[in-house]
């Protein structure tokens, strides 16, 4: 974690935002000897199919059976429609 002054980071704003993606580093702004701000690193983007395998990997074998054959089953049953998709609790 890094500490720098509003100042520091107003005068050099783009570097220290490069710094921050390029690092991976938190920036804490600092304003009269007290702390008011955290930049923090977004994390890495991940797509559905990723988070469901880290989901999947964290559950035992009788979940992730159960959890496997509902989705088997969904795929095979019918489709949503666009309108579902747009609006899960609509009836």
């Amino acid at each position: 974690m890094k500490t720098l002054s509003v100042t520091e980071v107003a005068r050099n704003f783009s570097a220290v935002l490069d710094d921050v993606e390029r690092e991976q580093e938190e920036v804490v702004l600092v304003r009269n000897r007290r702390q008011i701000a955290r930049l923090i690193p977004e994390p890495p983007a991940q797509t559905a199919i990723e988070v469901l395998g880290d989901l999947y990997r964290t559950l035992d074998d009788g979940t992730a059976d159960a959890l496997a054959a509902a989705i088997g089953s969904a795929k095979k049953g019918r489709r949503g429609t666009l309108e579902e998709l747009r609006n899960p609790w609509a009836s």
